[in-house]
């Protein structure tokens, strides 16, 4: 846990109590950032859930956040790509399973330990969680003001909507608009939003990774 989110531990006393005065909070318009997600149970798809899940990453190691990527056996990252924009690889730890369930248990075992500030649970196309295994994914990160993001394929790819069940607090989609060159806008759109209610939106621009534009 990082000196800002103690802090704020120590202001507020629990979870919950954290939870709640975040929820009212009117400081500024919700964005995606590191405290925007913390103590939630997260999903993200869209053509640049990727690109959109490593910015989370980079966002919670420049706060001090230990970080894990669990794969459920699908293709992972490129990384040379992604140490190019910035993430420490030699501080992510990477666990490649096999299947959903096994990939969710992983992250279930992570963030039960308390010792990281985000869990990437990248599911890919087939995405099969259990309920129980979601609720205990939820009630964790909320425990241990963490982020359990959960990124799918699920809505681009089958067409069958949401890939997680009502547990998910926050769900987003994320696209790309190309602009000029080898630059893009990065748009984020959150569908829902159990802490913010009405849908809001977010964007970045990016420099594509050679090769690609």
């Amino acid at each position: 846990m990082n000196t800002a989110v103690a802090t704020l531990f120590e202001t507020f006393g629990t979870a919950e109590d954290l939870s709640s005065a975040l929820q009212t909070s009117t400081l500024q318009p919700p964005q995606w950032r590191h405290a925007e997600l913390v103590g939630r149970l997260v999903e993200l798809s869209g053509q640049s859930a990727l690109t959109v899940a490593m910015g989370a990453v980079l966002n919670a190691q420049r706060l001090g956040e230990p970080v894990a990527w669990v794969s459920a056996g699908g293709p992972l990252f490129y990384p040379p790509d992604v140490a190019e924009g910035g993430v420490d690889l030699t501080a992510l730890i990477v666990v490649r399973v096999q299947g959903c369930e096994a990939a969710a248990r992983a992250s279930d075992k992570l963030l039960r330990s308390g010792a990281f500030g985000l869990i990437v649970l990248d599911l890919g196309a087939r995405v099969d969680v259990s309920m129980g295994l979601q609720a205990r994914l939820a009630k964790l990160a909320m425990k241990h003001a963490a982020v359990a993001l959960v990124v799918t394929e699920q809505q681009e790819k089958t067409g069958q909507g949401t890939a997680l069940s009502s547990l998910v607090s926050l769900r987003c989609t994320a696209r790309r608009k190309w602009i000029a060159g080898d630059r893009y806008r990065c748009q984020i759109q959150a569908v829902k939003d159990k802490r913010r209610g009405p849908a809001w939106s977010d964007e970045e621009e990016l420099r594509a990774p050679a090769g690609v534009g």
